[in-house]
């Protein structure tokens, strides 16, 4: 059996990397890790963000409050201690845009390196608390994926491949996506958040059975 799972999501929401996660336990656990192909899409949380980004504590307390913020990055850093992600929240600077980085993962998809880039980002931002917004970061976390410097900058620079980015989110506010993680398998039917990698086997199987 073999899947295509389209994920819209943005690589600042640890939700979105917590949600990896656990897909890909799932699909580790029933032997469809090989034989899956996942393809990352964009839903940018701040599409509205300055292309510098925001000074990332600044941000949060605007949006949840001081204390909320932290107290949901306490939560947040648990949950991922249980999937193996070392959220570094301490570490993080700065709340980026990630138009860049969604175009460039656009461009690692065409040669096959979509998902690879992806964990590069999350890795990076979340564990190593790099600025992802940043260009010379964005062209080094490409560069060690095994992508050219030079096609990536040509990627940064790509009407076209801002256009895609701008598309693929448009189609995401027709189907009244709201929230990330989303997932749609085979274009037939969605899973939203980061749903335990129970509930995946559970519902992969139920699929399976049909």
């Amino acid at each position: 059996m073999s899947l295509t799972i389209s994920v819209f999501s943005d690589v600042i929401c640890p939700w979105c990397d917590l949600g990896k996660r656990r897909l890909e336990r799932a699909l580790d656990q029933l032997g469809l890790r090989e034989s899956t192909t996942v393809e990352w899409l964009p839903f940018e949380l701040n599409p509205d963000m300055p292309a510098e980004g925001v000074e990332r504590s600044v941000y949060r307390a605007r949006k949840f409050g001081a204390e909320r913020s932290a107290e949901l990055d306490r939560q947040m850093t648990e949950l991922g201690r249980e999937e193996g992600i070392s959220f570094a929240f301490d570490r993080m600077l700065r709340t980026p845009n990630t138009r860049k980085a969604y175009m460039l993962i656009a461009a690692a998809r065409q040669q096959g390196r979509g998902g690879a880039l992806v964990e590069a980002l999350f890795r990076a931002y979340f564990e190593e608390g790099r600025d992802v917004g940043d260009e010379e970061v964005l062209l080094d976390l490409t560069t060690q994926i095994g992508l050219d410097r030079s096609q990536a900058l040509a990627a940064l620079a790509s009407d076209e491949l801002r256009a895609l980015i701008v598309s693929a989110e448009a189609q995401a506010a027709e189907m009244q996506i709201s929230g990330v993680p989303f997932f749609i398998v085979d274009q037939q039917w969605a899973v939203s958040g980061a749903q335990p990698s129970e509930q995946w086997v559970a519902l992969i199987r139920e699929r399976q059975n049909a």
